[in-house]
């Protein structure tokens, strides 16, 4: 069975890691990693696919960067002739970036199944690029793995046929689980002179919270009130890099003692930062979940969810993206501390397996 995957930006990095390690199980697989080159530098790749022990990719398409439409047809237009060249049985996508449901609309047209991994959630935020990204690529899926209840309840409502779904729990899980162990022995925390559980981490990168001026401005207000009760760590994606350069802002987080601003960190170096953290603010859907099997108080810097069990079961609470109601939510850690966390269903770190199992008897 040929088996075409695809990655293409961070977020899919941590998900193809546990599907291309399960297909060792299953013989009859012959797995085929596509990397689109959406996100193709050594911080935001490179690094991941070493750390994470990911084969090299059979082909890249070096699409780079763009706008979502430019991105979009670009992919489309260079992955169409991989699979006319590989004629696949099915291809696999990952999470909802650009790459997800560029491959997922060129496979569907040349009638080839497409298997999607974190099918049905929803964050209902239509604003959100990536709720686009999923809504259509459940669409147009054969195979839809799910990560947590919700999704299933989401498919269902919107007429997907329930012999298409299949609730199988969540591959960032599974990834986080197998490389816990060896992230402990990164020394990120000595050489950014951190204590455990003394300092809070920070990721920012959605557009609806880094694009406008005073939206950023408001959420950096938010950072300068913490640091001076708790030292931060800012691992800035570039996206948000640009936009602090655009909108003349270095000089107000150059101000901020107390708040270290780093590149982002390869995956073990991150994982151990955040094991060890008082807390976490992000708008990141995948931090969400890691947070809560770590245990750590996450605030999400968004009003919505597309994983709400994270809320429900786990650590993390809506904090908004102003700087009243950030801090109101930082004043909720300790309640947040106080809760009994409940690792949430199928989470156990056999998603992947589950799924490869599942593709095995489609052959």
């Amino acid at each position: 069975m040929k088996l075409i995957n695809v990655c293409g930006a961070r977020p899919n990095f941590m998900k193809i890691a546990a599907l291309m390690a399960a297909y060792r199980e299953f013989p009859n697989i012959q797995p085929i990693l596509v990397h689109t080159g959406q996100h193709y530098d050594s911080s935001m790749s490179d690094l991941f696919f070493d750390q994470l022990q990911i084969p090299r990719p059979d082909i890249n398409l070096e699409v780079g960067s763009g706008s979502h439409a430019e991105q979009t047809a670009q992919i489309m237009l260079r992955f169409e002739p991989v699979l006319q060249q590989i004629k696949p049985d099915a291809v696999v996508v990952v999470g909802d970036v650009n790459s997800t449901i560029a491959c997922s609309l060129t496979a569907c047209k040349m009638q080839i199944p497409v298997g999607h991994v974190e099918a049905g959630l929803r964050s209902f935020d239509r604003t959100m690029p990536e709720e686009i990204n999923r809504l259509l690529t459940d669409a147009v899926s054969d195979r839809l793995f799910v990560s947590e209840p919700s999704g299933v309840e989401n498919l269902k409502r919107e007429g997907i046929d329930s012999s298409k779904i299949h609730f199988v729990g969540t591959v960032m899980i599974d990834t986080l689980l197998t490389h816990l162990e060896l992230a402990r022995r990164s020394d990120i925390l000595q050489s950014l002179r951190l204590q455990p559980s003394r300092y809070g981490v920070i990721t920012l990168h959605r557009p609806n919270n880094v694009d406008e001026c005073a939206v950023l401005t408001g959420i950096y207000r938010a950072f300068d009130v913490i640091r001076q009760q708790l030292p931060l760590v800012f691992c800035m994606h570039p996206r948000t890099r640009k936009q602090t350069e655009q909108f003349s802002l270095w000089s107000m987080l150059a101000d901020m003692k107390n708040m270290s601003v780093t590149p982002p960190l390869g995956y073990l170096e991150f994982l151990h930062l955040m094991s060890q953290a008082a807390v976490i603010l992000t708008d990141s859907g995948g931090m969400q979940e890691e947070a809560t099997i770590l245990k750590v108080p996450c605030l999400t810097l968004r009003h919505n969810t597309e994983r709400p069990i994270t809320l429900t079961h786990g650590t993390s609470i809506l904090a908004g993206n102003t700087t009243q109601s950030i801090l109101q939510a930082y004043d909720r850690v300790d309640e947040i501390r106080r809760r009994t966390i409940q690792t949430p269903p199928l989470w156990d770190g056999r998603a992947a397996h589950r799924i490869a199992a599942i593709l095995s008897k489609t052959s």
